[in-house]
């Protein structure tokens, strides 16, 4: 395969913008997403954190669930039925969802050993519904303080179970790893994530799950996978360092988070199928339709959804949002289609066959599996929109709010650059090769990702027995919530939680806070920046290595200044996906020696 066929979404042209950069969350909860100005506020309660009225974000899911609204939105949806019909469908779902919620209530009580975890009572059938705080993690965190590490809350007819200390997440995340590795599946991502039962993120622990994660990391995000792929990320990067040049010789500010999600889009698609589906015009459509889709796709899973709240009401779809769902699944079906029937016809045809995952997953489909578990064309398209969908937004937010924080303490931006001019110096360009030397360099990337964690709350738990959590009771189905965000910012574990230090992980420190030798594995439970236990994040080696040479690139090359009359704000937009409230933009100088070296 030549090096002009890989593929590349290119960086939009001065003046433009990327489409959805004002939601730029990517992955696949619904539960949790601020779907601004959709839904009416209802609560303004005492568990309110502090937000002026200027500042106050738009209501989560849970938070902004209006019940008039969602009665229009039911007599909207069922406009096309006779009204005593959808009358009575309603009523009697909802008597049916007030029977489940009282069954669960009792339920919860007298079984295993000791009852339910404490927290706020809530009303009868909404349970905490109306008194949530969109910014959910610190919400979470001030319920902690009151009720302890571990409460129960109810949303609708689910229970909620929060974790919020090291001590408590081991339990789940390690010692009874294998009772809690199941997922509770939001119903517009069952329905984007064709069924839940065919990709990494939504499938249960079993045979079909370990295979799929065993295909993707063992053969595309292992060290030795992305090895392989080595040199399409150099190419990726140089073409990105050109355009910031252009920029930076024009005096134009760059919005940092949209440039480095454009060059991770292209990296992960690239590595996925290397860009052998047609001319050069057919791969830019491609690269502009994955941006819209992933813009759509966020608005419509940031959408409150009664069918989480109530699942006995989900058949009804009352809002329409499993029939947006399928339709954006459809959309990503025929692209990912083209994608396979190109390879296909240049495979039949006899021509140069490109040896990326695509590749590697076409013939493991072929031959149905691996010989014990059957591996499906569904199985292909589930694990490519697992790694478009699901690699992009983390890396450039992790990104974006490590360039922010130096620029706010630009001492430790000075150092790091200082260690790239020691390293690689001005006169060449830093490459993958020099990351191992780059060790402050490191150490930002793992306090941005303390500070800062890409999911505040990891995607949830749902045991499938009844068990134990810290002496309390955790039903079997009930939503399993782990605070990261609030556990690594525990000050029985970290001096100046709070703080911005990346020294705090050196093996020596002059503040006596140093010698932290923590990695991304999980294995300390008060730094858990991609989960614990078998859940785990399998993309880690590729978000690591990513996130440190694009943020080595852009400080080697580059000095960097907020625009003239701007302030830095450094203020959080609670998502699955952790985002700056308010995008960083910022005004690039080059700093190499010769303008040649930004060239491609």
């Amino acid at each position: 395969m030549s090096k002009a066929s890989v593929p590349r979404i290119f960086p939009p042209r001065a003046g433009s913008s990327l489409p959805g950069r004002d939601k730029r969350e990517i992955p696949i909860l619904c539960y949790s997403r601020p779907h601004a100005n959709s839904y009416s506020r209802l609560a303004r309660g005492k568990h309110r954190l502090a937000h002026t009225p200027s500042q106050d974000p738009p209501r989560t899911i849970a938070a902004c669930f209006s019940l008039s609204q969602s009665l229009a939105t039911t007599t909207a949806a069922c406009a096309a039925m006779d009204a005593a019909t959808s009358t009575t469908l309603l009523y009697g779902a909802l008597l049916v969802a007030a029977f489940l919620y009282v069954a669960t209530l009792r339920r919860g009580g007298g079984r295993g050993e000791g009852g339910l975890p404490p927290g706020p009572r809530g009303l009868p059938l909404l349970g905490s519904l109306l008194s949530l705080d969109p910014d959910l993690h610190t919400y979470f965190a001030g319920l902690a303080n009151k009720y302890g590490p571990i409460f129960s809350i109810r949303l609708g007819s689910k229970l909620g179970i929060v974790i919020t200390s090291p001590a408590l997440a081991r339990e789940v995340l390690r010692d009874n790893d294998l009772v809690f590795s199941n997922r509770d599946i939001p119903d517009a991502a069952r329905s984007i994530s064709y069924g839940g039962g065919q990709n990494i993120v939504w499938n249960p622990v079993g045979p079909t799950w370990r295979l799929l994660r065993r295909v993707c990391v063992r053969e595309m995000l292992s060290p030795a996978g992305l090895q392989n792929v080595h040199g399409l990320r150099r190419r990726e990067f140089r073409a990105t360092l050109a355009h910031l040049h252009s920029m930076a010789s024009a005096g134009k500010p760059v919005d940092v988070g949209a440039q480095m999600f454009l060059t991770t889009m292209n990296v992960i698609t690239g590595t996925l199928w290397g860009g052998n589906i047609g001319t050069e015009s057919e791969r830019t459509a491609v690269g502009k339709e994955f941006r819209e889709l992933v813009a759509e796709i966020t608005e419509m899973l940031g959408a409150p959804n009664v069918s989480d709240f109530f699942p006995a009401l989900a058949p009804f779809d009352l809002q329409g949002i499993r029939k947006k769902s399928d339709a954006l699944k459809e959309r990503f079906d025929n692209i990912f289609g083209r994608i396979i029937e190109k390879r296909v016809e240049t495979d039949q045809a006899g021509g140069d066959t490109a040896e990326d995952f695509l590749e590697y997953m076409l013939k493991m489909e072929k031959e149905g599996g691996d010989g014990k578990t059957a591996f499906t064309m569904t199985n292909v398209k589930a694990l490519l929109m697992d790694m478009v969908v699901g690699g992009t937004e983390t890396t450039s937010n992790t990104v974006e709010w490590a360039m922010a924080e130096m620029l706010q303490n630009l001492r430790i931006l000075r150092k790091v650059q200082e260690e790239l001019d020691e390293v690689v110096g001005i006169d060449g360009v830093v490459e993958e090769s020099h990351l191992p030397q780059l060790h402050y360099l490191h150490l930002v990337v793992k306090e941005t990702l303390r500070l800062h964690p890409a999911l505040p709350l990891m995607v949830p738990h749902c045991p499938n027995e009844d068990t134990t959590v810290g002496g309390h009771r955790v039903p079997a189905g009930s939503r399993v919530f782990v605070n990261a965000w609030a556990i690594m910012r525990d000050p029985a574990a970290w001096k100046d939680p709070a703080k911005f230090i990346p020294e705090r992980f050196a093996s020596q420190a002059s503040d006596g806070d140093g010698g932290r030798k923590v990695d991304f594995t999980g294995s300390e439970l008060d730094y858990v920046p991609f989960g614990s236990g078998r859940r785990i994040c399998a993309g880690i080696a590729m978000a690591e290595r990513m996130t440190a040479y694009s943020l080595a690139m852009l400080l080697q090359a580059f000095d960097w200044e907020l625009p003239e009359g701007t302030a830095l704000d450094l203020t959080e937009k609670f998502g699955i996906v952790m985002k700056k409230a308010t995008p960083l933009v910022a005004v690039p100088t080059p700093r190499l020696s010769r303008p040649e070296l930004y060239s491609t």
